[in-house]
């Protein structure tokens, strides 16, 4: 144990030199073996954190990158708010879009990994993810957005603050530019409008929104984001007209005037060419009117409209459906009706198959029927065939063949043949009194320290020691059915075809351990 941590140290120290180095060649190579000792050992490579930091400034492009992948193994809950804000200042100054977009989608990639294991602050990250949305020229649009929709869902303490930031984004004029729609950026106001008009009762003030929400530039948007703004901007509607009804006296004027409002603003929508936004407005503007003509006869339809809207929606597992248990008496592999008869149109004189080209099927087949079997070949010519590929296999430089001339009696070793026991040399256990000697590193000083440890130590992970006493986030776990069997196993039938594809590519890649392990003697 000593021994390896010797050699991982001295392995460290080596291609600490490499990176260092001013060739980048060397650089390179360096980063790319220190990426492999990241994978087994994080913990002897998050020293070097600065180094790997110090390599973004590098004008070798393939060296960037190369240090962006390590350092996603290289944060914990410590330093992850350092390393985002050194890759923040990257991207500002970053030049190349391709470069910009590695690093934005490594700043997500590190933050919501596993589960937002490493982050502690989630309104610290809705900050970055805001701060995200300024950068030109992107196309992360839908990672950003899909970030935000799923921190606002499942994150319950912080929607205060991240209704108050969409409400923003929603308002901003600047997002509604046609340079930046291009640039696809424009995809998080997607977000921006669902969350505003979801979580609504967080809105200090809902009118601006709504009013933002139909204003007349919001045509020039994506169709997928107007519809989303046509549907929420129903939401923030009931809102107000459900606070304007429970007032003393209710503001029967003002819910008249702001339904007046929102349908002199919806036929921009049903002029749409897209079917979705000229639907959603539609059926919007006849909800409006059935409201309108009821309000005017002093009936009440607020309380009913606003309960379309009242409850929230929560995370659902992705493997949901495949859990929900089947129910008491319910036989799925019965007949719902009866069975069809065994006789097909093929059997019946006459019946001809009205989806086949005939004269298509002969050019093809050769032959007007698909029960033709293939000629079997005889005994001669299967021998034949075979000598032939024979043959091709001999010829052939990239086939493996077979050594014939090990069988034979001659006791002298022949090239390209295998050698006996008796030819090789006798393997002798090399007694050899040597020590690694590493400045900084003592094998005494870490015997000790190793005997010292308890088994519950070795077995403690890395993130219960970065907590550092920090509040534990509550995230909403996701939604099952009622009855559903929790378990992180999928659980599949047997006869599933597709269960074939479920392969663990790590555990086939991981080379195996040898049977004996030899462990050198340290004095």
């Amino acid at each position: 144990m000593v021994v390896t941590q010797c050699v991982k140290q001295l392995c460290v120290q080596k291609l600490k030199i490499l990176i260092e180095d001013n060739d980048q060649n060397l650089k390179y190579l360096g980063l790319l073996a220190m990426g492999n000792i990241l994978k087994t050992h994080p913990k002897s490579v998050q020293p070097l954190k600065d180094l790997v930091l110090s390599c973004l400034d590098d004008k070798d492009e393939s060296i960037r990158f190369r240090a962006l992948d390590l350092l996603y193994g290289m944060i914990n809950k410590k330093n992850l708010m350092e390393i985002v804000k050194k890759l923040m200042t990257h991207i500002e100054k970053a030049e190349g879009s391709q470069y910009r977009d590695e690093l934005l989608s490594k700043i997500i990639e590190v933050c919501s990994h596993d589960n937002y294991k490493h982050i502690t602050n989630f309104e610290w990250y809705i900050s970055i993810l805001v701060e995200l949305t300024k950068m030109e020229g992107t196309r992360h649009g839908k990672l950003i957005a899909s970030q935000m929709l799923d921190v606002a869902v499942r994150v319950r303490s912080i929607r205060q603050f991240v209704v108050t930031q969409m409400a923003l984004l929603v308002e901003n004029v600047n997002l509604l530019s046609g340079a930046i729609q291009r640039n696809g950026i424009s995809e998080v106001l997607y977000a921006a409008g669902w969350i505003a008009g979801e979580f609504n009762s967080y809105l200090k003030n809902p009118k601006n929104t709504l009013m933002a929400m139909l204003r007349d530039r919001v045509v020039e948007l994506p169709s997928v984001i107007q519809a989303v703004y046509i549907q929420n901007a129903l939401k923030l509607y009931s809102r107000l007209v459900l606070d304007m009804r429970e007032e003393e006296p209710a503001d029967t004027e003002g819910i008249k005037d702001l339904t007046r409002t929102v349908l002199d603003r919806l036929p921009q929508f049903t002029n749409s060419p897209d079917m979705e936004v000229q639907e959603r407005a539609c059926v919007a503007t006849q909800i409006l009117k059935y409201i309108e003509k009821y309000v005017d006869k002093d009936e009440e339809i607020v309380g009913d409209f606003s309960a379309l809207f009242g409850e929230d929606l929560n995370p659902v597992a992705p493997r949901a459906q495949r859990k929900v248990p089947v129910p008491e008496g319910l036989d799925l592999d019965e007949w719902i009706n009866d069975p069809p008869s065994s006789s097909d149109e093929e059997d019946v004189p006459g019946a001809t198959n009205k989806f086949v080209d005939e004269k298509l099927l002969k050019d093809t087949h050769g032959a007007g029927t698909f029960t033709e079997k293939p000629r079997e070949l005889s005994a001669e010519e299967v021998s034949k065939a075979r000598e032939e590929r024979e043959k091709y296999v001999s010829s052939n430089m990239y086939y493996l063949k077979s050594n014939t001339s090990s069988k034979s009696s001659s006791p002298k070793h022949k090239p390209g043949s295998r050698p006996s026991e008796g030819d090789l040399p006798p393997v002798v256990k090399a007694d050899i009194d040597l020590q690694l000697e590493i400045p900084g590193f003592s094998i005494e000083s870490s015997e000790k320290k190793s005997k010292k440890k308890k088994k519950g130590k070795r077995a403690m992970s890395e993130d219960s020691e970065d907590d550092g006493g920090r509040p534990v986030v509550d995230i909403v776990a996701e939604e099952l059915p009622e009855g559903a069997v929790l378990s992180d196993v999928d659980e599949r039938d047997s006869n599933d075809p597709h269960r074939l594809l479920d392969i663990d590519l790590e555990t086939i890649s991981k080379p195996r351990s040898p049977e004996k392990k030899v462990e050198p003697v340290v004095k």
